[in-house]
């Protein structure tokens, strides 16, 4: 596949893609991972399911109370009041009863499990003892405060199809149907490489005219929020002959290979020579800001992505292009992040490109963190979404605009 010359949706700007059109492209180009493994539930959470998993049980498994109360049979009620139901037996949760006798009452407790012969369970608030005899006060239909067998979950259904990220509500399902272990996709190894010669390490001396390297944790932590196995080759030297190394060295070891900054036309940015002397370049440059030099390939069989440089850069593209492609990758079916309509608190104008802008809501309102540069990194770690303007569009205090909350992208 070749870099389009020209793309007719973005005004005639070379190898420009819309946004859409670049994860279409990227989306078309990723194999999910066919390999799996077993792991406890205990290990699962944020995994990706590989296979449906079906109940081996009903749940629940047999007719049990849904309060505490008496459970009798609706024919023993003699209109609204009843009085001399003799209480035959106690039922706990986790014990079994034995059949109701005919013009008797069990007291029963929530979860247990219905007695063979009755038929309805009413509510302690409404009932009273006199006697060992409990007294009813109001009438009780069959079926009332009883939950039926399966009434949550019937055996041979799908309670989880393969595809789905596991989340706590997933295994506390799996559990519930007995299941101890589930089939995961295996993690993704993604190779993780930094590239710059003006990059030092936290905790270092920073000589003048350097800085720290942000990036190498940054997308660090976002790969692992993603359920990544991360391959981190550190950084590598601003020369041609050392990228294309570092690339290789990293395409045999990983499924996805990623670079931050080396993407762009300076003389200093190597990754997109290197790429194409070893691989193919599919993807250059998205019509969007930040991150507009976005590259994307393949180094043999191992797709590559190439990330901006700046830190915000770094960060907006992974959410909006690297995190779909981590996703299909894993064979996951989540489905894209929710856009909010929310009232702007600021006025803006973008440009030829689309542009997200970093907000805060406060009070239902988004406000705008007020230095946008693609290297302010505290922009992002102040706000808690993204607010998206399409092209050539003005934007005024009090209009509704796309609110993209970061939550979203961590369901």
């Amino acid at each position: 596949m070749s870099i389009p010359a020209t793309d007719p949706c973005c005004d005639g700007q070379p190898g420009m893609l819309s946004v859409e059109q670049a994860v279409g492209q990227l989306l078309a180009q990723v194999q999910a991972i066919t390999e799996s493994e077993r792991v406890e539930l205990s290990t699962a959470a944020g995994r990706v399911l590989a296979r449906d998993l079906a109940s081996p049980i009903d749940v629940p498994g047999f007719d049990n109370s849904a309060m505490d109360g008496y459970a009798l049979h609706s024919r023993d009620l003699d209109g609204a009041r009843v009085t001399g139901l003799p209480v035959s037996q106690r039922i706990t949760a986790g014990s079994v009863g034995t059949a109701l006798q005919p013009g008797s009452a069990a007291r029963i407790f929530t979860g247990a499990p219905l007695p063979e012969g009755a038929d309805t369970v009413v509510m302690q608030e409404l009932c009273r003892l006199e006697d060992d005899q409990v007294v009813i006060d109001a009438a009780a239909a069959p079926g009332t405060n009883i939950r039926p067998r399966g009434n949550d979950i019937t055996a041979g259904s799908i309670v989880l199809a393969h595809g789905t990220r596991l989340r706590a509500a997933h295994l506390g399902l799996a559990a519930s149907v007995g299941i101890g272990t589930l089939e995961v996709v295996r993690q993704p190894r993604v190779a993780v490489l930094a590239t710059g010669d003006e990059l030092v390490e936290p905790g270092r001396p920073l000589p003048p005219g350097r800085i720290y390297n942000s990036n190498r944790y940054q997308l660090q932590a976002l790969l692992q929020a993603q359920g990544c196995e991360v391959i981190d080759l550190g950084g590598v030297a601003d020369t041609f002959g050392a990228t294309r190394e570092a690339l290789q060295q990293a395409a045999a070891r990983a499924d996805m290979v990623m670079t931050t900054g080396g993407v762009s036309v300076g003389e200093e940015d190597h990754v997109k020579a290197a790429l194409e002397d070893i691989g193919e370049l599919t993807l250059w440059r998205v019509r969007m800001k930040p991150g507009k030099p976005l590259a994307f390939g393949h180094i043999g069989d191992t797709p590559f992505m190439g990330l901006p440089g700046n830190p915000v850069s770094v960060f907006v593209t992974f959410l909006l292009f690297a995190r779909p492609c981590l996703q299909t990758l894993q064979g996951c079916g989540e489905s894209e992040p929710h856009r909010y309509p929310v009232r702007s608190g600021f006025n803006y104008q973008a440009k030829g490109r689309r542009e997200y802008v970093r907000v805060r809501l406060e009070a239902e309102v988004a406000m705008k963190y007020p230095r946008q540069g693609s290297d302010v990194l505290s922009s992002v770690a102040w706000a808690d979404g993204l607010v998206e303007i399409a092209e050539d569009t003005r934007v005024h205090t009090g209009d509704m605009v796309s609110f993209l909350p970061f939550s979203e992208w961590a369901r």
